[in-house]
């Protein structure tokens, strides 16, 4: 099986990252890992929160300040994307994304390699998403009927926890993401299949999703989606 490069990208949010990655580190993974943080210019006092952490937890974690290398204001999600993927390939390692809202249980990343390394044509392998109670939630409502198991997805996988596999960083140009679009997992979802590869959701390997903690201001998209849309057309916000 290949190592794993797993990355956070965050802007702020501390309390909610640290319990992401402290769950990730806690992981039983069986391969050789690196996990990588990525701050998005958040706060000074949450940037050396996150510095604190990371010096504190070792050599399989690592700290991304964005700010050191791009003047580009928040949200660089996109630099995240082409950096992560350049540096799991040339690593020739698979890919996890795992958003700073999620918490995975220790069994999660190890099954999702797993899963994507049992399956030669797998560009995408998801995690179902779902709330404190075990309920399927945003983003894979679409998926509350579906039985337990590793289905193929026609619709696209979120990013929330997604391992994209060296093949499919292999095929995929992430030099071709549009930066003046957003929802890039939509986009890429959507060129694995192009590029003959098959994108799977695991139904049987849920993460705890508690949306948005990561970007608050997206709260609105359930208390008030007239301001919501009003923020994300007329704001420039939700570039992720």
């Amino acid at each position: 099986m290949k190592p794993l490069h797993i990355i956070t990208p965050v802007k702020d949010s501390i309390d909610s990252t640290i319990e992401t990655a402290e769950a990730i580190l806690s992981s039983k993974i069986r391969v050789p890992f690196h996990y990588t943080i990525y701050n998005d210019f958040s706060t000074a006092e949450n940037t050396a929160t996150l510095e604190q952490f990371v010096a504190s937890h070792g050599e399989h974690i690592s700290l991304v300040n964005l700010s050191d290398i791009t003047t580009h204001p928040s949200p660089n999600y996109l630099l995240v994307l082409q950096t992560a993927s350049r540096k799991a390939l040339e690593a020739g390692a698979d890919l996890i994304i795992v958003e700073s809202d999620v918490t995975v249980a220790p069994d999660t990343l190890r099954r999702l390699h797993e899963a994507a390394d049992a399956r030669p044509d797998c560009g995408i392998m998801a995690a179902v998403t779902v709330d404190d109670q075990g309920a399927v939630n945003y983003p894979y409502l679409y998926a509350k009927g579906y039985a337990k198991g590793i289905a193929p997805c026609k619709k696209h996988c979120s990013f929330c926890c997604s391992l994209l596999s060296h093949e499919l960083l292999r095929r995929f140009d992430f030099g071709s993401l549009n930066p003046e679009k957003n929802w890039y997992d939509v986009t890429i979802s959507h060129a694995a299949p192009a590029l003959g590869l098959q994108n799977y959701l695991a139904t049987d390997i849920p993460v705890v999703h508690r949306p948005h903690q990561s970007r608050p201001w997206k709260q609105l998209k359930y208390t008030n989606p007239l301001k919501y849309y009003w923020k994300k057309f007329t704001k420039g916000l939700d570039k992720i």
